[in-house]
């Protein structure tokens, strides 16, 4: 896939108003900013914690799996507004039904809390890739602020 670049998480870390998720290629890196509580629930995920009962992203791959569907990978399409949009990528393949891919519309942040969980890839499409501003040097900062007297979530 040319045309897409392939992220990893590399830190979640609390602000004032929910949640700063770092994306990386060991290159470069972006931010975009999330409630707390898919904050936490990525940041569970990523630590290898498991919730006593599914969690809602749990409950959604549960719900694929007994339809023989799973996720195959989450892109990041575009930004409009300093706001992010992705597209969650589902293949499904039962005994009523050929093998299908079906492309869903859905938030970066629901994209990445689905994706931790099921070891599928996150990539950003190229374009916009390398039209984002390099955050490596935020995350330095922030990563240094949190050190000096503040909670750290690395991923």
């Amino acid at each position: 896939m040319p045309d897409l670049v392939r992220v990893e998480p590399i830190a979640l870390l609390p602000t004032q108003a929910g949640c700063a998720v770092f994306l990386g290629d060991g290159a470069k890196a972006i931010v975009f900013y999330i409630d707390p509580g898919v904050g936490a629930s990525i940041n569970a995920s990523l630590s290898g914690q498991q919730a006593p009962r599914p969690l809602t992203h749990d409950l959604y791959l549960l719900t694929l799996e007994a339809f023989g569907a799973r996720v195959s990978r989450a892109v990041i399409v575009r930004m409009e507004n300093e706001v992010y949009f992705a597209r969650l990528i589902i293949e499904a393949e039962n005994e009523i039904m050929e093998r299908k891919i079906i492309e869903l519309d859905a938030r970066p942040s629901d994209c990445l809390a689905i994706a931790v969980r099921c070891d599928a890839p996150v990539y950003v499409v190229r374009e916009l890739w390398e039209s984002l501003e390099d955050m490596s040097q935020v995350l330095a900062e922030m990563r240094r602020q949190a050190s000096d007297g503040g909670d750290e979530n690395p991923a």
